[in-house]
């Protein structure tokens, strides 16, 4: 047995998120609905390529006048 192990810990963040899904089983369905709304979208390839290939360089400062 290691010197090192410490089987029955839990930090206090562990057990703190342990039992707020005790308290509310439904979390981590809301959770990845929410994730599903802001992050899990299906990305057009075609239409980043697109806009990419449209951007105009912009000037090292933009507020720059050019006086000839």
């Amino acid at each position: 047995m290691s010197i090192f192990r410490r089987p029955d810990y839990q930090s206090d963040t562990t057990q703190f998120i342990n039992q707020l899904k005790a308290r509310l089983p439904g979390l981590e369905k809301q959770q990845l609905a929410g994730r599903a709304l802001l992050w899990d979208k299906n990305v057009d390839r075609q239409l980043w390529a697109e806009l990419r290939a449209a951007r105009v360089p912009q000037k090292p400062y933009v507020y720059q006048t050019d006086s000839h």
